[in-house]
């Protein structure tokens, strides 16, 4: 019985099937397999000696020198500049200001010395040209390969040599060796697979720019992210000015660090004490707490706001932005279970300003204390007030990691009243703490 010819690979995980299935055996997604040929030809057996295991302690630790790209912020995200021979998968939604990093990363080693190239297979020279011509002088002296042949790109690269180079974006290249056509598992597959092994024989820095899917995650198979060493994430709104990068994997440093940059005319813009812009932009309304979050290694303090009317729609609406739609539905129930405030009539609104999203714990307290002071239409006291905490189900205040240098961080702009779990035990606690000295001067007047 002849082998087939063709597999199918589901293009969320990568994993692969004989037949078509509506629904991915391996990770439950719908309509995501796609065709692929498979070489029918079988390698030959290598006669050569099975290779001997050496102990760790034999094995000889070279620390090669990183490539500092001379932005602070992309730098510490990752882990101290570009290791040669790496592969960073940047990624983010269009027009975030990838193509921006990138240049601006590449314009800054080209003047530093280090030979680079830029290869493009969304844009021509020109339109490349046109971006860059706004970014300074060192940005033209960048190298330019409009190209989407994966076998073109690697002979440029391995005549070039380059300490770094720019593909924008993995998705666009195209192996010929395959039949499916660009960003296909595939391809996706190959492309990553080939330049990876160019890289690290050469030890050039390859820094992949990645589509991301209409969810935000980044497009392709997972094993993309697999192939890589380090997974950093563009974020922000295109409306606003503030973008932050955060890294999702890094095998040579941490991945809880986040750089905050501002898009202005004249490119990316390091935001290097973006608490000061956020707590000077923060409303005294009610329904508007500072929330002293945790960023990695440094404090950051952000505005946290929350909108309360009655809802004619039931359910009700829960919108927010910036913080997870679960976690916000999990404060609400314990704000009504075990603080009195019942919202289940009530559409609500937690936004946080500027753009930055928040994914630690200790942001529960700032969404309950603002959406609080919405729900009874009077600012806290003082105000702006600043807080952190975990809430746990049965009501609790938790401690959450670094509280001295969060409370630290609030008290070097005038935020001397900090409401945290060192203050209050529960969340009924808090709430009367934040808002009840309002409410009594409120009834006294």
């Amino acid at each position: 019985m002849p082998k087939p010819t063709s597999v199918f690979s589901c293009s969320a995980c990568g994993a692969q099937t004989p037949k078509w299935h509506g629904q991915c055996p391996s990770c439950g997604e719908w309509n995501t397999l796609v065709e692929e040929r498979v070489s029918t030809a079988r390698a030959a057996r290598s006669s050569a000696p099975a290779p001997r295991p050496v102990p760790l302690r034999e094995v000889r630790a070279e620390r090669a020198p990183r490539l500092s790209t001379a932005i602070g912020e992309l730098d510490r995200v990752l882990g101290g500049g570009l290791v040669p021979g790496s592969l960073v998968l940047l990624g983010g939604s269009p027009g975030i200001g990838k193509s921006t990093l990138t240049n601006m990363a590449l314009g800054n080693l080209a003047a530093a010395g280090r030979t680079t190239l830029y290869v493009s297979g969304e844009e021509s020279a020109a339109q490349i040209r046109l971006r860059a011509e706004r970014l300074g002088p060192a940005a033209l002296d960048v190298p330019v390969l409009a190209e989407t042949d994966l076998d073109a790109v690697l002979a440029a690269l391995e005549a070039e040599r380059p300490d770094a180079c720019v593909i924008d974006s993995v998705q666009t290249l195209h192996a010929g060796t395959l039949e499916s056509a660009p960003g296909t598992v595939g391809q996706v597959r190959e492309v990553a697979t080939r330049i990876a092994t160019v890289a690290k024989r050469q030890g050039t820095a390859v820094l992949l720019v990645g589509h991301v899917t209409k969810e935000g995650a980044l497009a392709g198979p997972r094993v993309l992210e697999h192939l890589v060493d380090c997974v950093v994430q563009f974020e922000g709104e295109r409306e606003r000015t503030y973008r932050t990068l955060r890294a999702l994997k890094n095998r040579f440093g941490s991945t809880n660090e986040v750089g905050v940059f501002e898009m202005r005319e004249g490119g990316l813009v390091e935001v290097l004490d973006a608490s000061a812009r956020f707590v000077g932009e923060a409303t005294k309304a009610p329904g508007s707490v500072v929330l002293a979050a945790m960023e990695g290694s440094r404090p950051l303090l952000v505005e946290v706001q929350a909108l309360v009317s009655q809802s004619e729609l039931v359910p009700p609406r829960r919108v927010c932005n910036g913080i997870d739609r679960n976690r916000l539905a999990l404060v609400l129930a314990v704000l009504g279970r075990h603080a009195g405030i019942g919202l289940g009539t009530s559409d609500v609104f937690v936004n946080v300003v500027g753009g930055v999203r928040i994914d630690e714990p200790g942001a529960d307290l700032a969404i309950a204390l603002a959406v609080a002071s919405a729900a009874r239409g009077m600012a806290t006291d003082p105000s702006p007030l600043a807080c952190f905490g975990e809430i746990g189900l049965t009501g609790e205040l938790r401690t959450v990691a670094h509280p001295e240098r969060r409370a630290q961080e609030a008290a070097k702009f005038g935020l001397r009243t900090v409401v945290s779990a060192g203050s209050a035990g529960t969340l009924r606690e808090a709430v009367r703490g934040a808002l009840g000295t309002a409410h009594s001067a409120r009834r006294a007047a």
